[in-house]
């Protein structure tokens, strides 16, 4: 029987593998008796709760399914506060029967529940050492998989992951609760507007991925690479992105394949990968999937960077998924795009051809206006991250002040309900001019795209252009769904009890638009007009992590997750407390990985280049030459580079050793930010000056050439 990885070159029908690891919807009608996924189906559409004599039946057929695919562990897959996905394996063994044979079982309580230690992961203080129990609980709304890998097979189920006295301690929790929360209130909206048939609305979430591939080899030569996932040190080669050439270009035969490889891998996992192509930066691409509902999406984005991973390692490469690999080209995110559609197919954001006649679509954006402006440090705070600092405000990814672009359509029929209260047309659309007679006519969208916008409406959907490659878009997919619950209950609570409702629907328009218009945006903005015109309209402009930490405990963010039940104050104070640790711990390995390289490699390879100019400069005056000037005056330049380097590194340790002697917390997360990175970039200034005099040869790691174009 031939390996997966022998398949590889055979032709795929993507139709026929598509989901094949997947215990989803159509195994489940096939293996389940008809009372058993019935009542499962009403689990997943509705909440009903389960039974465990149902639980132990699907247990069962999940575990034959799983064995038929090779399986011969299970895990709980849960996402922890770790900004990783996390597992426990467990065999289907039984105890040894009489004959010596064992027996191969799975139960419904072993599916539904599991134990991990949560005392071992970030808690915030929710959890202490000596409290070790916690909860993983199955999340039957997100289907289980069977992965593949060195391990051989492995039933993953996905799950929530809870404290012993029930505070989430993980991504899930949350996002589920935002989901029933947003169900209600839009429920109640479309209600309101004569839909009687629909059972739910759900957000619908599709998350493009950028990433780099760098070879392996170059890769475990790099200390800063191996220990913080991004360059510390690096000197700007001859050519970076400024020719353009790269995005979009002809994807290489090697990336080709190791492309190949990730979709097939993919498609057998359920996973929608759609579209791929070479990003902007040398070796930076990017994956884009078909949407998902919220729950399943932010699965599917974590199996999506897995996945990246062990196969980049299977084609001799390395897949860097942080923000900021290298400095000088572009940074990578992860666009998370946001909709809301019923069970019955309506999408919510569609404005149709008329969107001025729209008026269901006209009030559920300017609900979602009033969302994103009341509550624009919240959003900014979710896609808040150490390695976000490095893009978010620079000229390649969103400002870090959030505002909504609408374009020329949408922003003109808010206009008109601003000043008269109502709206009469909407700009429709023409046809495109090419001056070319053999190009085809068709029309041309309403409006340009804004791809300087952190938050910009694209058709039929909002794209959250923030959050960081690496990252979870759990945290953003929660606040949008609270925050826009939030604004839907209020116009609900005004217009279940209008006397007249179309009267109140526009006038709720019309204040919402008018009182939030502020937010709105269809400029650039990475001018620095914007950042001046931002103050003046009162926006926030939170540059860094640290800065929107506190948003997370602010008394209007308290009220807004109590009311929804999707966060306690005990569970919000904890992930503040998490963000501030993670903060101050990620830049200490950054700054003591830049201290381990500066002193065991960079400074003694300097010191080996100046005696060699030393020496030379000695030979040549031995020999009677006397043009000695070139040598002397490099061997000046290269020393007094190295002093400066030793300078740096010597400030960098000491206050890198203060930042560690200091309690965990706020005070010590801003020590970092304004005494600890400062010094970092001291420190890398003169080394990366020093990088394009030292001899290539003896440098003691690849250049960012040789990392950004060798693959």
């Amino acid at each position: 029987m031939r390996g997966r990885n022998e398949r590889m070159s055979e032709y795929i029908d993507v139709s026929e593998i598509f989901g094949e690891d997947v215990f989803n919807d159509v195994v489940m009608q096939q293996r389940l008796p008809k009372k058993v996924y019935k009542d499962l189906k009403q689990t997943i559409l509705e909440g009903e709760e389960l039974s465990l004599e149902m639980a132990d039946v699907i247990a069962h057929e999940m575990k034959e399914w799983a064995i038929e695919k090779g399986a011969t562990h299970y895990t709980h897959w849960f996402q922890p506060l770790t900004g990783v996905t996390a597992e426990k394996h467990d065999s289907f063994i039984t105890a040894p029967l009489p004959n010596g044979k064992v027996l191969m079982s799975f139960s419904g309580k072993e599916l539904i529940k599991g134990e991990p230690d949560a005392s071992s992961f970030p808690s915030g203080g929710l959890r202490a050492t000596f409290e070790a129990r916690g909860y993983t609980a199955w999340d039957c709304t997100s289907p289980a998989f069977v992965r593949h890998d060195a391990a051989g097979a492995t039933l993953c189920i996905p799950t929530a992951f809870c404290s012993y006295t029930g505070e989430a301690l993980d991504q899930k929790t949350p996002l589920l609760r935002s989901m029933q929360a947003i169900n209600t209130q839009a429920l109640r909206l479309i209600r309101l507007f004569g839909d009687t048939t629909s059972k739910k609305v759900t957000p619908s979430v599709g998350a493009e991925q950028e990433y780099f591939l760098v070879s392996d080899e170059k890769f475990r030569q790099r200390k800063d690479l191996v220990f913080t996932g991004r360059t510390l040190f690096g000197a700007m080669p001859p050519k970076g992105q400024e020719l353009d050439d790269h995005y979009l270009g002809a994807i290489r035969q090697k990336v080709s394949a190791y492309m190949k490889h990730v979709n097939e891998e993919l498609w057998r996992l359920g996973v929608t990968s759609k579209t791929q192509h070479n990003e902007a930066a040398p070796a930076q691409h990017e994956l884009a999937p078909i949407y998902a509902e919220a729950n399943v999406e932010v699965d599917h984005n974590q199996i999506v960077m897995q996945t990246l991973k062990r196969v980049a390692s299977q084609h001799g490469m390395k897949c860097l998924l942080h923000e900021k690999p290298f400095a000088g080209v572009n940074g990578s995110g992860k666009h998370n795009n946001w909709s809301l559609t019923t069970d019955t197919g309506h999408n919510l954001l569609e404005p149709g051809i008329t969107p001025h006649d729209n008026i269901q679509f006209l009030l559920v954006l300017s609900c979602i206006l009033k969302a994103v402006d009341e509550h624009a440090a919240l959003l900014r705070e979710s896609a808040a991250d150490v390695g976000n600092d490095h893009r978010l405000g620079a000229n390649e990814a969103p400002p870090a002040i959030i505002s909504v672009f609408l374009g020329d359509q949408l922003t003109d029929v808010m206009n008109q309900l601003i000043t008269t209260g109502m709206a009469n047309h909407s700009i429709g659309m023409e046809k495109l001019e090419t001056g070319v007679k053999a190009i085809p006519e068709f029309m041309r969208d309403t409006t340009d795209r804004n791809r300087t916008s952190p938050f910009a409406f694209t058709g039929n959907k909002f794209e959250f252009r923030m959050v960081g490659s690496r990252d979870s878009i759990a945290p953003a997919n929660v606040v949008l769904n609270t925050i826009v619950a939030q604004a839907f209950k209020e116009v609900c609570d005004v217009l279940e009890n209008a006397e007249d409702f179309d009267v109140a629907v526009h006038d709720l328009m019309k204040k919402n638009f008018t009182e939030h218009q502020r937010i709105v945006f269809n400029g650039n903005g990475y001018s620095k007009e914007w950042v001046e015109e931002a103050e003046k309209r009162g926006l926030p402009n939170l540059s860094c992590m640290v800065e929107t930490i506190e948003t997370l405990t602010s008394e209007k963010t308290v009220k807004l997750f109590k009311e929804f039940g999707v966060f306690t104050k005990a569970e919000l104070e904890s992930r503040k407390e998490i963000k501030y640790e993670a903060y101050a711990k990620a830049i200490n390995i950054e700054a003591r990985t830049m201290l381990d390289i500066a002193g065991k490699q960079i400074i003694p390879t300097v010191i080996k280049y100046t005696k060699q100019l030393a020496d030379s400069i000695n030979a040549v005056v031995a020999a009677g030459i006397l043009e000695v000037e070139v040598q002397t005056d490099l061997l000046s330049e290269t020393s007094a580079l190295l002093k400066e380097t030793k300078n740096a590194l010597n400030h960098l340790k000491e206050v890198t050793e203060s930042a560690a002697a200091m309690e965990d917390g706020k005070e010590k997360a801003f020590y970092y930010r304004q005494q600890v990175i400062p010094a970092m970039e001291a420190l890398r200034k003169p080394v990366d000056e020093l990088e394009m005099i030292v001899d290539k040869e003896i440098w003691p790691m690849p250049s960012y050439g040789d990392l950004l174009f060798e693959v």
